[in-house]
């Protein structure tokens, strides 16, 4: 649908010359709307530069802002750019001088079309401006003077043609008439060509007289219709020759011909024949071209004597598609006869297609959507018919198409959605193809860069990881590192590593373990206890640097790997600093009597918890063995009266670890039958040497550490007493801190495991003593004699569900 046209005129003043003569000139400007965003001006030639032409803006009913934002610019084939858009004020003006006789030579009308192109969304929208001509060119002759020989006896109505002018104007500037300057023997009459062209010739009038006039002169003037009109001036002379009656006649009016382009030189064109009903000298005929300007000289020649015409130069459909030929026969005596010869170009395919880039986008973002336009081509073909038709393809496989919007216009558009991880950069090529034969074809390759988004989270390799680290170890240890992926690239590919909040008892993890955000490098932060916590279960996040940032998160399970760091710990028999704990055995005692089981654990795991009891030291070896793996100790043969009442047993208590660890304890057994038999004997029962050497060593050792102590505060306390006083006359009272002293403790190692101290063992007696048997952990009954020292020899018994409770000086020895 077209809108509707509408024409309109602006008067222009011009200025001329050097002097203060002004001329008013009137010119049409024309604006030619359509909804296709064309438009269509006119002014004259010649226009200065910065001239107005038009207001696009306007005109095509743009604002201004949209022209800036969308980058209007003009986009020409043309090597010279004759017109400027000022996109600041939406007009049309003239950049260079503009010749229409340049510019198109005599083609009318005269016109030259571009493009002006908008982005953001692309706009195209086609500009035509017509070209007017003026009257800035006088007539012209190629040559300086028109030579003829005519004899007298040429008869009334012999035509002579005369060069013609040359006006490189058109229309109403153009060459409009002839003159010839008045005579007595000629005439002047004026023809057309078929294209409009003038020419024209002499007629003869009045027969010529050798012997009265045998040389005239005339003057040719050409005129154009131009305002002011301008001409020009070529000198005839004339030569009378002698009798000659007959002229040469051409056999066609018109001859025609057709030629390949790029033919070779020398092709053969056509011949032209003329004969002469003269006899002799006088019949021979010579040709040439009578009206021939400097451009198709240079293209093709005639033979003289033959008539045979031929090409001498380059003959180019794309810049002519047709020859015209004046041909003249020219007999001895100066008759002359005139033919014309029209030549017509055939094209062949010699063009190849041409490829401009209006607008290309690199690089393109990869979640751009399908159909996304990232180039605009612009193509062209200067050879005709199926010659100039044109067909676009991309030449490999890649995700882009072509599509034709616009006449000699393609899109270089998206077909599917990009992928920067699979592939990051395309060399797209373009082939541009003729429908000739053979077909021409012109490529061209576009580099395009995919740029990245961040569309892909940090992947691990693993879903879980293991690691294991000795307890025990330093702290900052590198326990296991990690390591993601992320396939985007820069910032969106930074991975950080991150340590998930958690807790582990009611702790954070962060007091366990840390994490290198940078290496993904996990360190232990403290030393670990497998006997407290046996493995840590974390999360970690990996990371990335995009916007908005993308994660993926692993499990790491850290197990903690024992170590034989813990003693056996005895558990029973239970040692008591201020009484003495015996075990009694019968002399009825048969072989493999149970006198008493020693009861230890280990708080370690696996083999290092594996114990094996050994009998160290007893008062009679040969009287009591203890179990390897049990730790029952039992009689290896008959117990007899010479056997000794007290019996004193050290047991080590050892783990499988690497290195070993132990422990011993000290087992008193009473050889007796009865209680009282032994009441006796065990109230002289000293007190272990050990025992009261140590104490005695600690208590003289706290007493000199506390005398020490009370000494060097006195002093300190009385020499700051006597610097004060001397320094100040006000008597001034200081009270200084008085630091206790404690004696340090013992620890016992019973309480440093994790059992608590409180344990109940039932001994089950019977009449046979060989099936006596102790159980641990169980409530049941014991007898077990406990002897006070201090005491009168009163002798306790404990009875049943009675518990035993451990005192820091035990004499328990732990390596």
């Amino acid at each position: 649908m077209a809108r509707r046209i509408s024409a309109y005129t602006r008067c222009v003043k011009w200025r001329f010359g050097c002097g203060q003569n002004w001329h008013l000139l009137f010119f049409f400007f024309y604006v030619t709307s359509l909804v296709s965003g064309h438009i269509r001006y006119s002014i004259p030639e010649e226009m200065k530069k910065g001239s107005l032409i038009g207001n696009v803006a306007q005109d095509l009913g743009l604002d201004l802002r949209r022209l800036r934002s969308g980058r209007a610019h003009i986009v020409t084939g043309e090597s010279i750019q004759y017109t400027e858009l000022k996109t600041d004020k939406g007009i049309l003006v003239v950049k260079e001088r503009i010749d229409r006789e340049q510019l198109c030579g005599d083609v009318t009308p005269c016109s030259f079309s571009f493009e002006v192109i908008l982005e953001n969304p692309m706009e195209l929208h086609q500009i035509t401006v017509e070209i007017t001509d003026i009257n800035d060119h006088s007539p012209s002759f190629k040559r300086d003077k028109i030579l003829f020989d005519i004899s007298e006896n040429a008869i009334a109505g012999a035509r002579f043609p005369l060069t013609s002018a040359e006006d490189p104007d058109v229309g109403v500037n153009g060459l409009r008439e002839y003159f010839l300057s008045e005579n007595d023997n000629f005439i002047l009459k004026q023809n057309s060509d078929a294209d409009g062209k003038k020419y024209a010739e002499m007629v003869l009038q009045k027969p010529l007289d050798r012997e009265t006039n045998p040389h005239l002169s005339l003057k040719l003037i050409a005129v154009d219709g131009g305002t002011p009109q301008r001409s020009g001036t070529v000198n005839i002379d004339i030569t009378v020759l002698d009798a000659n009656d007959n002229a040469p006649v051409f056999n066609q009016s018109v001859y025609k011909a057709t030629v390949m382009e790029n033919s070779p030189r020398d092709t053969y064109v056509t011949t032209v024949d003329a004969t002469d009903a003269d006899f002799g000298s006088n019949s021979v005929v010579t040709y040439y071209f009578s009206d021939l300007n400097s451009g198709l000289r240079d293209l093709f020649m005639i033979d003289e004597q033959t008539g045979v015409i031929s090409i001498t130069g380059s003959v180019d459909y794309e810049k002519d598609k047709k020859y015209e030929l004046r041909i003249q026969a020219k007999d001895q005596g100066g008759f002359t006869d005139s033919s014309k010869v029209v030549i017509e170009v055939i094209d062949v395919n010699d063009n190849a297609p041409t490829l401009s880039v209006m607008s290309f986008t690199s690089p393109v973002s990869e979640d751009s959507a399908s159909g996304t336009t990232i180039g605009i081509i612009n193509v062209k073909d200067l050879d005709s018919g199926e010659n100039g038709q044109v067909n676009c393809r991309i030449e490999q496989n890649a995700p882009f198409k072509i599509k034709s919007n616009l006449r000699n216009y393609y899109t270089l558009v998206t077909d599917t959605v990009l992928d920067r991880e699979s592939v990051s950069e395309y060399n797209i090529t373009v082939v541009a193809t003729d429908a000739g034969m053979p077909p021409l074809s012109t490529k061209k390759t576009f580099h395009l860069k995919v740029s990245d988004v961040n569309d892909n989270a940090p992947v691990f390799p693993q879903s879980v990881y293991n690691a294991f680290i000795t307890e025990n170890n330093s702290p900052g240890v590198s326990v296991l590192t990690l390591r993601a992926k992320d396939p985007d690239e820069n910032q969106n590919a930074r991975i950080s590593y991150i340590l998930e909040d958690a807790n582990i008892g009611a702790s954070p993890v962060s007091e366990y373990v840390s994490i290198n955000s940078e290496t993904g490098v996990i360190h232990a932060v403290r030393s670990f206890d497998y006997e407290q916590i046996k493995q840590l279960q974390l999360v970690v996040k990996a990371q990335d640097g995009g916007s908005p940032p993308l994660s993926s998160n692993v499990s790491v399970k850290i197990m903690i790997q024992d170590q034989n760091d813990n003693p056996p710990q005895v558990l029973y028999p239970v040692q008591t600093g201020g009484s003495l704990v015996a075990e009694m055995v019968p002399r009825s005692a048969d072989v493999g009597y149970l006198v008493t089981k020693v009861v230890a654990v280990d708080v370690d795991s696996g083999q290092n918890d594996w114990l094996c009891y050994k009998l160290q030291k007893a008062t009679d070896r040969a009287l009591f063995e203890v179990g390897l793996q049990n730790g029952e100790i039992r009689t290896i043969r008959q117990v007899t009266d010479k056997d000794a009442v007290k019996q004193r047993l050290t047991v080590i208590v050892e783990d499988n670890g690497q290195p070993s660890r132990s422990a011993t304890v000290i087992v008193k057994v009473a050889v007796a039958d009865s209680f009282p038999e032994v009441l006796s004997e065990f109230t002289d029962f000293p007190h272990d040497k050990e025992y009261n050497d140590n104490l005695t060593f600690y208590l003289v050792l706290a007493l000199v550490v506390v005398s020490f102590l009370f000494i060097t505060c006195s002093v300190v306390i009385i020499s700051v007493k006597i610097y004060r006083w001397r320094q100040s006359r006000v008597l001034y009272h200081s009270s200084l801190p008085v630091i206790p002293y404690y004696p340090p403790r013992y620890s016992d190692t019973l309480g440093t495991g994790t059992l608590p101290h409180v344990y109940n063992y039932e001994v089950c007696r019977t009449t046979d003593s060989r099936r006596s048997d102790c159980k641990f952990g169980g409530a049941g009954s014991q007898n077990v004699l406990i002897m006070d020292p201090s005491s009168t020899g009163t002798m306790q018994r404990m009875q049943s569900e009675k518990s035993i409770l451990d005192e820091p000086d035990s004499p328990l020895e732990v390596s």
